[in-house]
Parts: C-alpha cells; structure tokens; sequence
C-alpha cells in the first residue's frame, strides 16, 4: 500500500454518514490528512419493461435542483443483502415489484473521498403496486420513457446523475454485444 494510516479520529456523525479524520504517511514518507466519509452499501436499479425504462425525478437539496435518474439508494443499515435493498429500493420509489432481479455489478460511488459501494441491478418482469415512499422522497415522481428517449436525454446531458449512468454502462456493456464479438463471429461465418 502506498499510504498508511497512522491514526484516525471521527469528526461528524448522524444517521446517514459519518466523517473521518485520518493522519496519514505515504510511502515517500510525506505525512498528511485524509477526510473520508463512511457510508452503507446502497443499489441503483435499472427497471426495464419492453422497450421503457422507469426513471424518478426528485429535488436534490445539494446541487439545488430537480433531476431524473434510476431508482437507488441505502437504508443506513451494515450487511444489508443487496438484492433485498435493490428490490425495497424499487417498491419504495416506484411501486413497482420486479420477477426477476439480474445483479451486474458493483461500483464505488466516488472512491476518492467516500467508501460507499453501490450494488447494480436489472429488474424486468415489473408488476406495479402501491409506493412507499421515505419522508425525504415527498416530491419524487415515476416517469416512463423509452430507452430512445432515456438515451437522448443523456447524450443531451439532462441526466447527470453519475449513478445512473454508470449503472447504463454497465448495462449496455454486460448485455450488448461488441463489436470484436460480432467482427469475430462474422469472421467464422466466412470461413466456414
């Protein structure tokens, strides 16, 4: 490892995070501080239903402006099962109860300050029921778009929520075949 903890000391707590204080030496032997924020797993779900993708709008309080993105988020809770949070996550914003829950992936979500770790999932098969929303989520509003329209909106930078659009590369790279993949087969055709 190129740095060491030396020591270490919280600096803020509340229910969602905490903030830590780390005295650290690299291993050129320069001292310093790193503050890092600690933080419980949380989900981003993809839910896809034919030819539509589901998306929340809602007021962040932090950049101070509403957005579009997928369903995600943490319930503050240590060695919660990441398809559990995923699909409590998914009813809770959408309503919406998945059949089929297709795990892609995990992501830290800025990893140069926060320790947070966010599970990817893909739903399909989508039943719809009765929301639950948290008190924070008062505002939030379901939208179904197509993935045309979805795309367009992230080429068109409406979408920058950095979640949601690493949860659709990973999507898109999971489930899409590339280019040396259909190239190769093509190849094999033409050999035969």
């Amino acid at each position: 490892m190129s740095i060491r903890k030396l020591s270490s000391r919280e600096v803020y707590r509340n229910p969602w995070i905490s903030v830590r204080e780390d005295e650290i030496e690299r291993n050129n032997g320069t001292r310093g501080v790193y503050g890092v924020v600690d933080k419980d797993d949380c989900a981003v779900i993809i839910p896809i239903d034919g030819d539509r993708v589901y998306l929340v709008e809602q007021f962040r309080y932090t950049v101070q402006a509403r957005y579009m993105e997928f369903p995600q988020g943490g319930w503050e809770t240590a060695d919660v099962d990441p398809e559990e949070l995923a699909r409590g996550e998914l009813k809770e914003e959408t309503g919406l109860v998945a059949e089929k829950m297709e795990y892609l992936g995990m992501m830290y979500i800025a990893y140069g300050f926060a320790n947070q770790k966010q599970h990817v999932f893909l739903a399909t098969g989508l039943t719809q029921g009765e929301r639950d929303p948290d008190p924070e989520e008062h505002d939030l509003v379901v939208k179904s778009v197509t993935i045309a329209e979805f795309e367009k909106m992230i080429r068109e930078g409406k979408i920058p929520d950095v979640c949601t659009l690493a949860a659709w590369g990973t999507y898109k790279v999971k489930t899409e075949r590339t280019t040396t993949e259909v190239t190769e087969e093509h190849r094999g055709k033409a050999k035969a």
